[in-house]
């Protein structure tokens, strides 16, 4: 797979992705656009410096105008989009990946994301004749280079969360050493009743102490261990774009993301009663028992954020959240923040005594597998095969196939990313989860 990919545009530098690449994406970008401004910022990668000023060279060469925001979170580069009433908007960023990548999250007007069949396609196919040498189109002016400075607006819309007093929490936050470390310090500032224990808060693309990836439990490690050491009430761990988060409890025990999706959607329907829910098919099934039993609408969707953030607006939905880590919010834009999710989180806890292990604890019903790939031959093949042989079960196509049985649930699922094929697992009696995923393990290796 090259580097234009389901959701963003992304690849090793400059191997895969070099300045001349960036600066072609600007060129589609803009002609696609045909107007502007469009919304630039960049995290804190070594070579994104050199990646914005090449995509803006682009961009303002297309005849279409700029707005440079600099350095930013990706949730900030949402905020940006929506403020400056942007035309669209681009984050470069590789996210969680190491420091030797970097790429584009590109955003249509109001933040809506731009995916594959959605446009990025069309830049792929743009930039291809660019680089065989087709010239760009003529324009009857260059557009233009205005410099914005959002960060204090951004960290206003994020505060307007906290809408009572929270009580002084001790808590340890791993930044990971992504562009977390680039509000946080000015985000505690005016939270002065916390004092926060701060993690490789320093912004360092080159992520000299860990890969900034929640998603990979090694990089829980510190975090789990300063929070028992220092007996914090939890512990936060941001991803390299500060779009993810992640927390530990008080003993230093990882919360699962689809227990903070719960968690997260009984404070917001206690602010918005009967609420449309969105969860992702990979979640357990405690969250649609939660939400309903809350009041609220809960509806399954399929895996990946401009997916999730396209059916939040169709279904009206008010949250949502992704088993990666992702946390979406309709008077967020309908984008995912872990920021906003972290002080959602600060405000729900702020209402109760109880420590976030006994919110959680209830929520522990069932046994799930979490995510297991398979490199198989022919995934498609494989698929089919599986529904031929649990002939018996429930099935459905929202995302891959998704078997149901009175013992619990499987997904099987393509990567969007990778050539792969990713098994959910959960089943209602705890006892039962080694036996169902041995089971289903072993069909999808024997090609189904």
């Amino acid at each position: 797979m090259g580097i234009f990919k389901a959701y963003d545009i992304r690849g090793i530098v400059p191997s895969q992705l070099d300045t001349d690449t960036a600066q072609r994406i600007g060129i589609a970008l803009g002609e696609l656009l045909g107007q502007g401004p469009v919304v630039v910022t960049r995290d804190m990668r070594d070579s994104s410096p050199g990646m914005s000023q090449a995509l803006i060279a682009g961009i303002t060469q297309a005849g279409v105008d700029v707005i440079d925001c600099g350095m930013g979170a990706t949730p900030m580069n949402y905020f940006a989009n929506v403020h400056l009433k942007g035309e669209a908007s681009v984050s470069i960023t590789a996210s969680h990946n190491p420091g030797q990548y970097n790429g584009f999250k590109i955003s249509l007007r109001d933040a809506k994301p731009m995916s594959y069949e959605t446009g990025i396609d069309k830049i792929e196919a743009r930039v291809a004749e660019l680089a065989a040498g087709a010239a760009p189109r003529a324009v009857e002016r260059p557009g233009t280079v205005t410099q914005a400075d959002v960060f204090t607006p951004f960290l206003d819309h994020n505060l307007a969360v906290l809408s009572e007093a929270t009580p002084p929490f001790k808590m340890a936050i791993d930044g990971g050493n992504g562009i977390a470390g680039h509000f946080l310090p000015a985000l505690f500032e005016r939270l002065p009743q916390f004092d926060p224990i701060a993690m490789y808060w320093e912004p360092d693309g080159n992520f000299p102490n860990h890969e900034a990836n929640p998603l990979d439990l090694e990089t829980l490690r510190d975090l789990q261990a300063k929070v028992k050491e220092v007996g914090c009430d939890f512990g936060i761990a941001f991803d390299g774009d500060a779009d993810r988060c992640a927390f530990v409890d008080e003993h230093g025990q990882i919360i699962p993301s689809d227990l903070l999706t719960a968690l997260i959607a009984e404070e917001v329907l206690r602010r918005h009663p009967g609420a449309t829910i969105l969860y992702d098919l990979r979640s357990s099934r405690v969250v649609p028992e939660v939400v309903e039993a809350a009041g609220g609408k809960a509806i399954r969707c399929r895996v990946g954020h401009a997916y999730i953030k396209a059916q939040m607006r169709q279904d009206g939905a008010t949250f949502a959240g992704e088993l990666s880590g992702h946390y979406y919010f309709a008077d967020n834009f309908t984008t995912d923040s872990g920021l906003y999710a972290m002080l959602y989180v600060l405000s729900l806890l702020g209402r109760s005594d109880a420590p976030i292990s006994a919110r959680i604890a209830p929520l522990r019903k069932y046994a799930q597998s979490g995510e297991i790939n398979f490199r198989v031959g022919d995934p498609d093949a494989v698929l089919a095969n599986l529904e031929k042989r649990y002939a018996e079960a429930k099935t459905d196509h929202l995302d891959g196939l998704t078997l149901t049985f009175e013992w619990g649930w499987a997904n099987i699922r393509k990567s969007n990313t990778e050539p792969l094929l990713r098994l959910n697992v959960e089943t209602f009696d705890k006892g039962l989860i080694d036996e169902k995923l041995a089971e289903i393990r072993g069909a999808i290796e024997a090609g189904g």
